[in-house]
């Protein structure tokens, strides 16, 4: 009878003007109901189904919890004094797991102190409602708790397809200090950096054009491509771009790091000897072809340039030119990088060469060679 009488009552106190709950979403808002007491749990139910809310409902906190941790929910509203698994341990064990950490949680509970508030708060509940409460401050509490959880949707799914594209252009963990201050990193600007550039170019490649068809072409470009891009990943390194039938990458920013120019390198020497393997792989015609790779360290002008619609995160100055000079001049199988680089390398060894001048350049530039090739 209680049942009934409590049911009925549910249309009447949801007359006030309440906007649906499942307007806030495009979908029916999720919402875990946790409360020993069956009354208690058909009342709230009744509530928010009737406001458009797809509910979940448990008779106790371990129940609760496996509900919430199989099926997240967009809230969870949860009484204190459960068997089982009390309702501050499961709400504890929701924040601190990655997958429920930002579902709101309101502690629903007939004890009233402020210790007992404070407990709720301490262990992160997003609100506190003591009982008996009024239908209408529950639902304009939950209504206020799922527009945040909205809104939070909405970031963690820009931030997901962000992520999607920085991993194309920097490893991982470049691109959780990006992500950390966005406005920073991803607006147009530019700053003096310290950074070592590297250039590769396929050696051989005009030639290779000539006897291949289009498709294969294209089949090698990307079959090379995709093996040597991942070791700019692996070390750390920020992808530039392609160049036809080359790639530039450099070291240093956005994250900076000591070694930056000996990753660089050891982005080369890897670089090449990957290559070697690959020319070994019967199923892929890399005959006549090989790597010329040039590097160089010094400051630039690194950030976003172009505009709002497009940009491009690189980085300017006659640090790039010289690299890409090195590069140019660099035989297959070679690694070409100046005296600037050398001299922040560690336990490297390397052939110094006679002094050249490159083109474009007054000033001539010492170079050393790795040739990997010839081991």
């Amino acid at each position: 009878m209680e049942r009934e009488k409590r049911s009925s009552q549910v249309s009447e106190q949801l007359s006030y003007g309440e906007a649906r709950l499942s307007e806030i979403f495009d979908r029916q808002p999720r919402i875990l109901v946790a409360d020993d007491d069956w009354l208690n749990r058909d009342l709230l139910q009744a509530y928010l189904t009737t406001s458009g809310c797809e509910v979940m409902t448990a008779a106790d906190g371990e129940t609760a919890l496996r509900l919430a941790l199989n099926l997240p929910p967009d809230l969870a509203l949860i009484d204190v004094q459960m068997p089982r698994m009390d309702g501050l341990e499961v709400c504890r064990r929701l924040k601190n797991t990655p997958a429920t950490r930002f579902v709101p949680v309101v502690i629903i509970t007939a004890l009233d102190s402020e210790e007992e508030k404070l407990n709720a708060f301490e262990v992160g509940a997003d609100d506190f409602i003591t009982k008996p409460y009024s239908s209408i401050v529950l639902l304009a509490r939950v209504r206020s708790l799922l527009r945040i959880k909205r809104l939070h949707d909405e970031v963690e799914s820009r931030n997901a397809l962000l992520r999607q594209v920085l991993d194309r252009y920097v490893a991982e963990d470049v691109a959780d200090v990006i992500l950390t201050d966005p406005e920073r990193h991803l607006k147009l600007f530019g700053e003096t950096r310290p950074v070592t550039v590297l250039f590769v170019d396929i050696r051989g490649f005009v030639r290779y054009t000539e006897l291949h068809t289009g498709p294969e072409v294209i089949r090698t470009l990307n079959h090379i491509f995709q093996a040597v891009s991942k070791v700019v990943f692996a070390h750390k390194g920020t992808f530039d771009k392609y160049l036809g039938d080359g790639l530039m990458a450099f070291y240093g920013a956005p994250v900076a790091g000591e070694d930056d120019a000996q990753r660089a390198v050891a982005t080369a020497v890897e670089m090449q000897r990957l290559f070697a393997k690959l020319r070994e792989n019967p199923d892929v015609d890399l005959k006549g072809l090989g790597l010329g790779i040039g590097l160089h360290s010094g400051e630039a002008i690194v950030g976003n340039i172009g505009s709002e619609q497009v940009m491009d995160y690189t980085v300017v100055g006659d640090v790039v030119n010289v690299a890409k000079r090195l590069q140019d001049v660099a035989q297959s199988g070679q690694i070409l990088f100046s005296q600037d680089t050398f001299q922040e390398l560690k336990g490297v060894e390397a052939r110094k060469l006679k002094p050249v001048k490159l083109p474009g350049r007054e000033e001539r530039v010492t170079p050393y060679v790795i040739e990997i090739s010839k081991r």
